[in-house]
């Protein structure tokens, strides 16, 4: 009995972490820096302190991937497909280019700096979709460790809060208007509550324009998962063909497994966004028919009660993923992570930066075509 109640033990600490770092990121003005950096840090220093002596290993891992999954499939209720025809072509070519540039250019200095591939492209994910969001649904399927997702979230962090600063100032300075800003903050800047800031801080029209793109940038989670998944399966079997000393292309077909590489909770996070697009659809035609006054009481409490749902379902998603970066933060060993030295954050920081240029260039080049 005393055993089973230990999974317990960490899922409870995961929940207090997850309330405190809200807390604490509430009194931040706009949220500046989201309760899952806060939860991720505390959880960091705390680990030396309670992780070990209060057995919380098997809750923390059970927190760490299947409520981080759950968290991802959740966050499918807070995007509609509707937001992506909004955002239009426009906005997804610059997405096109800045996500070959984080992956592309960050292959290229990973290697350069001797970084193991996996920690690589979690940066690259991290500043090329969505910060922790991207980072946490990738590091599943790559079986990434905990001390490479700290991080990946840690680089991603520190770039986004000198954005929020900088972003701005950059806007005015540039001349830009309302939606080429918008595009630019959605595309460049990395974590949501961080585009929602350095948006805002522009304008009203910016801010809103630069969600809508922040959020459409985030489906690419979908493919980039899958890319991944695929990736991660050849890596095991090249390291099996290279224990084994024998070419990878002898041991690869025994390996392959569909339904063990692929990842299944993006197919339910497909389906949180089919949702979420059918209630929007169903909203805007009760508001649409009755474009005057809607008179019949029912669709009023249809239009509320959908808007409710997709609410609550996004706040249980941030909730969870709080929870799991506690989590990781708890799990994590600040002494084995600052071994990890300064190149990884460098290395977030030249994606970072080169992303924010060539979302820019981009945009400049495609206006004068």
């Amino acid at each position: 009995m005393k055993n089973k109640l230990i999974p317990i033990r960490g899922i409870i600490a995961a929940v207090i972490l997850a309330v405190a770092a809200n807390k604490i990121s509430s009194f931040i003005p706009g949220k500046v820096i989201s309760g899952g950096v806060f939860a991720m840090l505390i959880g960091m220093l705390l680990y030396p302190l309670i992780t070990n002596k209060l057995r919380l290993a098997s809750g923390l891992r059970f927190v760490s991937k299947k409520i981080l999954k759950l968290s991802i499939i959740l966050m499918g209720a807070t995007l509609s497909m509707t937001q992506v025809m909004l955002a239009g072509s426009y906005s997804l070519i610059v997405m096109v280019f800045t996500l070959i540039t984080a992956f592309g250019l960050g292959n290229i200095v990973g290697r350069w700096f001797g970084m193991n591939w996996k920690l690589s492209n979690l940066i690259s994910a991290g500043t090329g979709i969505c910060g922790g969001s991207a980072i946490a649904a990738i590091s599943p399927v790559i079986e990434a460790d905990d001390n490479d997702i700290a991080y990946a979230i840690s680089a991603t962090f520190i770039f986004d809060v000198v954005m929020v600063v900088l972003f701005p100032l950059m806007g005015r300075a540039l001349g830009l208007s309302d939606l080429n800003y918008g595009l630019w903050a959605g595309t460049a800047v990395n974590d949501t509550s961080s585009v929602v800031a350095a948006g805002y801080a522009f304008s009203d029209a910016a801010g809103q324009f630069a969600t809508i793109v922040k959020l459409t940038r985030t489906l690419s989670i979908v493919p980039i998962v899958m890319i991944f998944s695929w990736i991660s399966h050849r890596q095991a079997a090249r390291d099996i063909s290279d224990d084994q000393n024998q070419p990878e292309q002898l041991v690869k077909p025994a390996n392959v497994n569909i339904s063990r590489i692929f990842p299944w909770f993006i197919l339910l996070f497909l389906g949180m966004v089919a949702l979420r697009t059918g209630l929007d659809l169903i909203a805007g035609k009760l508001v649409s028919d009755n474009a005057s006054a809607i008179k019949n009481a029912s669709d009023w409490l249809t239009i509320a009660n959908i808007s409710s749902a997709a609410s609550r379902l996004a706040g249980i998603s941030k909730f969870a993923m709080v929870m799991a970066l506690g989590a990781i933060g708890l799990n994590t060993d600040f002494a084995k992570l600052s071994k990890s030295g300064f190149k990884p954050m460098l290395h977030g920081f030249i994606i970072s930066a080169a992303v924010v240029i060539v979302s820019l260039l981009v945009q400049s080049l495609v206006g004068q075509a």
